[in-house]
């Protein structure tokens, strides 16, 4: 081979490698733009259901404070009712203390007698 022939293929093959090098570029462009694209997607989704998730969470916590707060509402309302009652029965126990002794004192002065 002589060098002319050399120098023909040597810039054959530069000329070939260089145009394989801009086409490889161009497909790694493309798939890059194309990754981009699938990870703005994935963000986005994945922003909107944080989003989702918060709302979710601050409904949860609305709806265990309101049902929190009516079951203190029932539980003050049941010691209310505990506590008149309780009162009621007291006043009885205390008349009916007053009544035996008046009772008894009766007894022993007609006994007394």
């Amino acid at each position: 081979m002589t060098d002319e022939e050399l120098k023909r293929l040597f810039e054959s093959l530069r000329t070939n490698n260089e145009a394989m090098h801009a086409e490889t570029r161009r497909h790694f462009d493309v798939a890059l733009e194309s990754a981009r694209d699938d990870f703005k997607v994935v963000a986005d989704k994945t922003q909107m259901v944080g989003e989702r998730l918060t709302r979710e969470a601050e409904q949860i916590r609305h709806e265990m404070r309101s049902g929190f707060a009516e079951t203190q509402a029932m539980l003050k309302f049941s010691h209310a009712e505990l506590d008149r009652r309780l009162s009621a029965l007291e006043v009885n126990q205390g008349t009916l203390q007053h009544t035996v002794a008046e009772l008894q004192t009766r007894i022993e002065r007609l006994e007394s007698r």
